[in-house]
């Protein structure tokens, strides 16, 4: 696990080997395994100080599932395919996981998303433009949407 300091608080990062399985803005994971050991992904902590510093647009770290169904880590990778300081809409999102009518459950991938910032589910949004919602709090994701328009 690797702990990196945000300019909103912690970051908690979980790593299985080189691959990134979990990143958590509000709370220290709950470690399925014991004896996780305490590391610095030197890699990740440079690209989260850069994405930070407004200089990085797209994460490169490797990561895994390991959870989510096949629909949910469809919709996980999707996130990939929008650009920073854009946003998309929840029915969007579900169209591009096959099927326009389910934004609902599109939803609720979303919020289940183990690695958000790096699958950043934080640039989906309502049709009316609202926020919607973010498993880290709407302060973190106005935050991030904020911070992305500005380097755009």
């Amino acid at each position: 696990m690797m702990r990196y300091e945000s300019p909103f608080g912690p970051i908690y990062c979980v790593f299985e080997g080189e691959y990134l399985i979990e990143l958590s803005f509000i709370k220290k994971p709950e470690l399925a395994h014991t004896g996780c050991p305490i590391v610095v992904n030197e890699s990740l902590a440079r690209e989260l100080d850069d994405y930070f510093s407004g200089s990085l647009k797209e994460f490169r770290q490797k990561m895994k599932f390991i959870s989510g169904t096949p629909f949910e880590q469809k919709i996980w990778l999707e996130l990939r395919k929008i650009p920073a300081g854009q946003t998309r809409s929840y029915k969007w999102m579900a169209g591009r996981a096959g099927n326009a009518k389910a934004s609902r459950a599109a939803g609720n991938a979303l919020g289940k998303n183990p690695i958000p910032l790096i699958l950043p589910c934080h640039r989906i949004i309502a049709s009316d433009g609202t926020l919607g919602g973010f498993s880290s709090g709407l302060k973190v994701k106005e935050w991030l949407l904020r911070h992305e328009k500005a380097i755009v």
